[in-house]
């Protein structure tokens, strides 16, 4: 017979509101009231009750000048120009696909706005938009670059550089947006034998480093060869050293990702996800990340 462990409901104390600067509360919950001066402007987040001013959503207060707004905790992912994704195709259109980015709205890829197989330039044609569903259908993975945003906030994706294309043989680990660090590049080789790429949507795609990279194929090849299981094991191990991070809320970026799987080492792929050698092994990463800024 399990046993089951139950909590009595206890009285929560009444807690203060903290009023630093003019009576705006820090952490706010949907409901509360964030100030009720009359002179802020209601930024994203916030609704106007009998001149109140309150959060529409659970996050933390952030103040531009006049400008209040709040800053959800969890939130989807909002597209810039510039940004990498990783997206799964939803559906095919015309002279269009339609691609899921972990945003409120899906994304879109126009057939103009990608490399033909081969890696052709030239003018879309009718035959073209007819063999679509040959070069992605539903269901593919693809790496992409928002190109441009619409005016309804879904965004507008391009593949015409080598890089991005079509995914093949990998994992797609799926985390907040928010933990995804900005930098220069998010197509990362680790020495260990796997690649990562880290989107800003929160979709990361790790596959075994290939062995030479064919800049003819426009990015539509797929390797389709069985990978030998050190690759695999080597992919599975950075799966939950991500996860690992994700749960103590570490930012993901190759340093740190890198770091983890070092510190994972000792232990066998599945214990990674057991809470005291998670806490572990994240608790290294973070000392080498601060000795490192040291």
């Amino acid at each position: 017979m399990a046993v089951v462990s139950m909590r009595l409901p206890v009285a929560r104390k009444p807690v203060g509101p903290s009023v630093p600067r003019g009576g705006e509360k820090h952490l706010v919950a949907p409901g509360d009231t964030i100030t009720t001066d009359t002179g802020y402007m209601r930024g994203h987040g916030t609704y106007v009750e009998e001149e109140k001013l309150i959060a529409s959503v659970a996050g933390a207060v952030e103040r531009v000048n006049k400008l209040v707004c709040v800053k959800a905790l969890k939130t989807r992912y909002n597209g810039e120009v510039g940004d990498i994704v990783v997206g799964r195709i939803t559906e095919v259109q015309q002279k269009r696909w339609k691609v899921e980015t972990n945003s409120r709205l899906d994304s879109v890829l126009l057939l103009s706005s990608m490399n033909l197989p081969g890696g052709e330039l030239r003018r879309r044609s009718a035959e073209d938009e007819l063999a679509m569903r040959d070069y992605l259908q539903e269901g593919d993975l693809i790496s992409a670059e928002v190109q441009s945003i619409f005016s309804d906030g879904a965004a507008s994706l391009h593949t015409r550089s080598l890089k991005y294309g079509k995914l093949g043989q990998g994992v797609l680990v799926q985390v907040s947006p928010s933990l995804v660090k900005h930098q220069k590049t998010h197509f990362h080789d680790l020495p260990c034998g796997a690649s990562l790429i880290l989107g800003n949507n929160g979709f990361i795609w790790i596959y075994p480093t290939p062995e030479q990279k064919d800049e003819e194929a426009g990015g539509f090849t797929t390797n389709l060869e069985p990978v030998p299981l050190s690759d695999r094991e080597v992919i599975s191990r950075l799966r939950n050293c991500i996860v690992a991070l994700v749960t103590q809320k570490l930012m993901l970026f190759d340093t740190s990702i890198l770091y983890c799987y070092e510190a994972s080492l000792p232990h066998q792929i599945k214990d990674i996800l057991k809470a005291e050698v998670m806490e572990q092994i994240v608790l290294e990463t973070r000392q080498r990340l601060l000795d490192l800024e040291g």
